[in-house]
């Protein structure tokens, strides 16, 4: 077995020193795999949240919660 790079399994050895691809292109171009190609593909899936209007039954909901969670730590504490 060879140690030089450019020899494959059966020792034969490739002078240019490509793997023998023969012109295959790659799968993958580089800016489509790593971190950074995950994180665009995230924001591609999920698009950011925007804030809408407050409908004035989610607040009353959201009150009503704040003022029942606190009556219940003030019945437990006294």
């Amino acid at each position: 077995m060879s140690d030089d790079p450019r020899t494959d399994a059966g020792g034969r050895v490739d002078p240019d020193g490509d793997s023998g691809d023969d012109g295959e292109q790659w799968r993958f171009a580089i800016d489509e795999v790593g971190p950074e190609a995950e994180a665009a593909r995230e924001a591609a899936r999920n698009p950011p949240i925007e804030p809408e209007s407050i409908d004035a039954e989610n607040a009353l909901f959201v009150v009503a919660g704040v003022l029942g969670t606190l009556l219940l730590v003030f019945s437990v504490t006294l």
